[in-house]
């Protein structure tokens, strides 16, 4: 049965590879949003049919909790779809790639709290860390490109020696939490920092150069799903993410 589910994660892996391909031509840009589409939702149900199976067969979750997510999601993607006009697409891609980075952040949290407080593993620190950027980040770029905030570089000249402490900060915590452990209070100190960085990180940068940060931020949050694979033994995501990462 394992073999069933993992054959199932690579077809929607080809899929998802397939989909991003068709988005390169604009002739086929909405067939490979649906192959996307089809894949995710095979990785989903494939998901959701294996929660008892390994790893997952230990845990108990709430199933209506879970679909009610989905139907949440679902209903606020496809409202946002057909209200939103073209002309806000760059906003509404930084606020959904703002989704999957704080999930992706969201995710690593759990997951390091379910171990009780043990020493933080370098996947799951990763996808805390870059997740936390890429949410942040992204609702930054989506209020300079809403008129939510001025869309002007935002400059001080103690940016730089906040960023350079902010950056030290995280390489201490990541550290302590490898090493020596810190418990949840080290972690959500590590979460914190890493979501002022994203904020501190965009800030300076204009309007009219957001396209190009949220394509950064994109990558940011691929890697993020990626770990987020590693964390939960998911080849899905793993190759899901590492394309996204690659092609942001």
């Amino acid at each position: 049965m394992t073999f069933v589910f993992e054959f199932l994660y690579l077809v929607s892996a080809v899929l998802f590879i397939v989909g991003l391909k068709f988005l390169s031509s604009p002739a086929r840009a909405r067939q490979g949003n649906t192959l996307a589409a089809v894949g995710m939702l095979v990785a989903t149900v494939t998901l959701l049919t294996s929660l008892h199976m390994p790893p997952f067969e230990a845990h108990r979750f709430n199933l209506y909790l879970v679909f009610a997510a989905v139907a949440i999601g679902a209903i606020a993607g496809a409202v946002g779809a057909r209200r939103v006009a073209m002309t806000d697409m760059p906003q509404m891609v930084a606020i959904l790639n703002g989704c999957g980075g704080g999930a992706a952040a969201l995710i690593s949290v759990a997951e390091f709290l379910h171990m009780g407080h043990a020493r933080a593993g370098a996947d799951t620190m990763f996808g805390c860390i870059i997740g936390s950027i890429s949410f942040s980040g992204s609702i930054v770029a989506f209020a300079k490109l809403q008129g939510l905030v001025s869309e002007k570089a935002v400059n001080s000249p103690a940016q730089k020696v906040v960023n350079g402490a902010l950056f030290v900060s995280l390489l201490g915590l990541v550290g302590y939490l490898a090493f020596v452990g810190g418990g949840a209070p080290a972690f959500y100190a590590l979460l914190a920092v890493a979501l002022a960085f994203g904020v501190l990180m965009v800030m300076p940068i204009g309007g009219a150069d957001m396209p190009v940060v949220i394509s950064l931020l994109n990558s940011f949050t691929g890697l993020a799903v990626a770990a987020t694979g590693f964390v939960l033994h998911n080849n899905a995501l793993i190759i899901s993410g590492t394309l996204v990462g690659a092609s942001g």
